[in-house]
């Protein structure tokens, strides 16, 4: 039988309080925010700790606010609250459908956000789109505030740059810049309650022309031990009008550039075949949306 170990239950109301417990016993503390992934973890005795800290009632760090240059999604926002907005759809919809794939319908009413960037798997669904839309992390602790890109966050399988007495607190997107747009795709075993075995989100940006390609984004996720910004297609990219020739070569650079292993859900094989078909298909959406928008 999974029986949770002993440890000491702290339920702080604001997040000066978290941050105060952090100061103090950050080395010794997991946080808790949905516990989808926690609390799983902690029955399977894949991890030990003498404190949780439950931030799942600190309202500050709840919330989907939107402000003259973008939006600020709260850390403990639950991953269905992202899904079901409808204000958000119109302008991050390549965000809001990474969180309808996530796991089950039941697992994203308590997933969120800041958990599922801050466990930090190669396969998480949110740091590829959050990375895509130019976000920006917000990392606090009682020492001050710093801000890194998603992409910069993760620094390996379950490994990201938190210092033991910090937390993320909140991520701010951007407003999209005119001519562009993101997509994003992933594949699975399954179509549903599945763990990516590829992820991808692609971001275009096109000149006033609206053909030639100003700038361009691909990040590929579950291919190695953190997610990939592509460094070849943009260079591809960049200058150009999309045709079919350079289609085929985005999904060659990007295939080059995955790392994948096999496991259980894919062979490596298997992924990097996924990779080249996910970067054609998302760079050709994304492009045509980008020339709509």
């Amino acid at each position: 039988m999974n029986i949770l170990s002993n440890f000491q239950y702290h339920a702080p109301k604001t997040k000066a309080e978290v941050l105060d417990l952090l100061a103090d016993i950050g080395d010794k503390s997991k946080m808790l925010a949905g516990g989808t992934d926690l609390v799983i973890m902690l029955k399977e005795k894949m991890i030990q700790t003498e404190n949780v800290i439950n931030i799942a009632d600190v309202k500050e760090l709840s919330g989907i606010k939107f402000t003259d240059n973008g939006v600020e999604i709260g850390a403990c926002t639950t991953i269905s609250e992202i899904e079901n907005s409808k204000e958000l759809v119109e302008k991050y919809g390549a965000l809001v459908y990474a969180a309808s794939q996530l796991g089950s319908y039941q697992v994203r009413t308590m997933a969120t956000i800041g958990g599922n960037i801050s466990h930090s798997s190669p396969c998480g669904e949110t740091p590829a789109p959050l990375s895509a839309l130019n976000a920006t992390v917000v990392i606090e602790s009682k020492r001050g505030e710093r801000t890194v890109k998603p992409e910069d966050f993760i620094l390996g399988n379950r490994q990201n740059i938190l210092e033991k007495d910090e937390m993320v607190t909140k991520f701010i997107i951007p407003e999209p810049v005119a001519h562009s747009a993101a997509t994003y795709g992933n594949i699975g075993l399954r179509n549903a309650m599945e763990i990516d075995a590829v992820n991808m989100a692609v971001n275009i940006e096109l000149e006033d022309d609206k053909k030639t390609i100003k700038s361009a984004k691909l990040i590929m996720g579950s291919v190695a031990p953190k997610p990939i910004v592509s460094e070849g297609v943009p260079s591809l990219l960049v200058g150009k009008e999309l045709n079919d020739e350079l289609i085929e070569k985005v999904g060659e650079a990007a295939m080059s550039e995955a790392t994948p292993i096999s496991d259980v859900r894919a062979s490596a094989e298997y992924r990097k075949d996924v990779v080249g078909a996910l970067a054609r298909r998302l760079t050709k959406e994304a492009y045509n949306k980008a020339m709509e928008a």
